[in-house]
């Protein structure tokens, strides 16, 4: 543990010698990992991915259907993240350059990123998407990412992330900071930029979540190091209110049946569709431990944890509507996530539990809405 926290102190984070490079970049990668955070190589000095292998640069080459991170390679940025130790010491063991990068998604983390850079100030609705500033506020001094958050949080009653000081926070080199959350919500966040169109949490704050990708603490770039900032180094769980913000500004993608997977019979036994009712609740369960017991095929990288919790959440809604007891969900979640990932029963029975407390918070109707 000592060693670790080592890893983070600000500073052990400063630019050094390159006889003692290779050390550090891979004991952030080890660190990252340990903590069931896949991570992928990003280029030297640079807060972007390594780049792609030659035939991955071809025009029309998609990470759709590549064997290029199946193979160890790094192509295709976050989507080759991985929790492997032996290809972790591969690749930063013989490229002491690389910075390292986390899966968002995978890794099961909502990063608010609140930027500070010199731009002029955008209209009044674009400073916090869908909330109206009347003309009548004066925004003097309103420059950055910290300030619009901070008056979001200040209308919620509630702690700006930049001010929490109960998650791991990380100052970045242009003088914004990363806010750190556990998106354990049942949730598939996604992620934003800005807010100059789509989804937009407040101006010059992103989100970093499903389908992107965050700096690791410890990483050190051409501009600077990403420090740590206070002395959470743990993700705390995402706060209510901000979950409530980014549902409501368009972080969850929309509500669907995912489409029917093969389900091995051992599991189909468990799935108990004739328990949870015939209509469209008993599909969803079905359709999301399909999705658990798929994880099988796929060693890593397959966001297991977010589907096994997902289900969990889901199934958590059935028990207290009332249409399955909690004895039938835990069994069915456990012989799914078995099946996905067997020999590690006390990490799946964590998020199995998690899951169907929050899901028990918020009843399915017989309907399944």
């Amino acid at each position: 543990m000592a060693d670790e926290l080592r890893v983070l102190r600000s500073d052990s984070l400063r630019p050094v010698p390159a006889e003692v490079a290779v050390p550090h970049s891979l004991a952030v990668a080890r660190w990252c990992a340990g903590r069931g955070w896949p991570v992928h190589p990003l280029a030297p000095g640079r807060k972007t991915p390594a780049g792609n292998c030659a035939a991955c640069r071809e025009p029309g080459h998609t990470y759709r259907g590549c064997g290029c991170p199946a193979a160890g390679r790094w192509c295709h940025g976050f989507r080759a993240a991985t929790l492997d130790f032996a290809r972790i010491e591969n690749w930063w063991g013989e490229r002491p350059g690389f910075g390292v990068g986390i899966a968002c998604g995978p890794a099961g983390l909502v990063v608010i990123d609140i930027d500070a850079h010199a731009r002029q100030l955008p209209g009044r609705d674009r400073l916090l998407p869908g909330i109206d500033i009347a003309d009548t506020i004066d925004l003097t001094g309103l420059a950055n990412g910290f300030h619009t958050m901070g008056v979001l949080a200040a209308l919620r009653d509630a702690t700006s992330p930049a001010d929490d000081e109960a998650t791991l926070r990380v100052r970045t080199p242009s003088g914004g900071l990363h806010a750190w959350y556990r998106g354990l919500h049942g949730h598939r966040w996604q992620c934003s930029s800005g807010s100059g169109g789509g989804r937009a949490l407040a101006w010059q704050v992103d989100v970093r979540a499903h389908g992107g990708y965050i700096v690791a603490p410890g990483t050190v770039t051409e501009a600077g190091a990403y420090e740590v900032v206070g002395e959470a180094r743990e993700p705390a769980p995402l706060p209510a209110w901000l979950a409530r913000e980014l549902e409501r500004t368009g972080h969850l993608p929309p509500a669907h049946v995912p489409a029917p997977r093969p389900v091995p019979p051992r599991a189909r036994q468990a799935v108990l569709t004739d328990r949870a009712g015939p209509g469209a609740a008993g599909r969803v369960l079905t359709g999301l431990l399909a999705e658990v017991v798929a994880c099988a095929a796929v060693p890593e990288g397959a966001a297991f944890t977010e589907k096994l919790n997902r289900a969990a959440y889901t199934a958590g809604g059935l028990v207290a509507a009332g249409l399955l007891t909690e004895q039938e969900a835990e069994r069915a979640l456990q012989v799914a996530a078995t099946h996905a990932r067997p020999g590690q029963e006390r990490r799946n029975a964590t998020v199995i539990r998690s899951g169907l407390s929050a899901g028990r918070t918020r009843p399915l109707s017989p309907g399944g809405s």
